[in-house]
């Protein structure tokens, strides 16, 4: 097996689909072996299928922290190792209560902290341990967005997602700083809009398309593709990032220097 990411075996939690669907591909075009772990079952099954000899896949909340435990023993068990995490798993709170502060509820405020940072932190957590464990070192790559400190308030006004995605940054940078001096190595990925199963509202809204084409220029002025990012992720899951950590790459079609113009 040859490749960037030849010899590693690596856990994707958010791996069933989109982004994080992508990304597996991806690494096992690399020469990686993957668990990914995603919540719905004929998605698990569907991305199992399309991995194949070197793809595995379990069906799990991210939420519940046996989750990533079971997907890091699997991999170790079924593939001889555990090198890099990426956490994909998250999503919109819109649904549960979350919006502009003075609306969140109790409960679309829990909920959206739930999906997109409790979930990280215990992947995170588990990986770190099981990186200690080992004495081995490795990569940790976290899902953020650019919404944790770009913010976008005509069309993106989901506060409790927004300081999920800030407070991701942080646990990231701070964890890098404390494992460093063991090789453990902690980045972010921060997206702008991009075409997934989680984004069906914006890419259906008239409007929504017009301000994207003045916020992220690049390429025409276009929502992301899933495998815009795919580059990023192994690179940060390979030994090209070995002296890399406590980083944020957004990869946002210019997103974080574009001002966007509302009709």
């Amino acid at each position: 097996m040859s490749g960037r990411l030849k010899n590693k075996s690596l856990v994707i939690i958010g791996g069933t689909t989109g982004l994080g669907l992508s990304a597996a591909q991806a690494c096992v075009r690399e020469g990686a072996r993957v668990v990914v772990a995603g919540r719905n079952p004929d998605s698990a099954e569907a991305a199992e299928s399309l991995l194949g000899e070197n793809g595995m896949a379990i069906v799990g909340d991210a939420a519940d922290p046996a989750t990533a435990d079971a997907a890091i023993e699997l991999v170790r068990e079924q593939f001889g190792g555990f090198h890099g995490l990426y956490h994909v798993a998250g999503g919109s709170g819109r649904r549960y209560g979350d919006g502009p502060l003075h609306e969140i509820t109790d409960e679309g405020w829990q909920a959206t902290l739930d999906l997109n940072l409790t979930s990280l932190f215990n992947s995170n957590r588990a990986a770190v341990r099981q990186f200690l464990k080992q004495g081995s070192g490795g990569s940790i790559l976290n899902m953020g967005s650019v919404l944790g400190w770009s913010p976008s308030p005509a069309f993106f006004s989901t506060h409790a997602y927004s300081t999920a995605k800030a407070a991701v940054i942080g646990l990231a940078r701070s964890a890098a700083a404390y494992y460093a001096s063991q090789n453990i190595r902690i980045n972010v990925l921060a997206p702008a809009l991009v075409a997934t199963p989680m984004s069906q509202r914006a890419q259906e809204n008239d409007d929504i398309l017009e301000f994207i084409k003045t916020k992220q220029v690049l390429d025409g002025g276009r929502i992301g593709h899933p495998q815009d990012l795919d580059s990023a992720v192994v690179f940060f899951l390979s030994e090209e990032s070995l002296f890399v950590t406590g980083q944020v790459l957004a990869v946002d079609g210019g997103w974080t220097v574009s001002e966007g113009q509302i009709g």
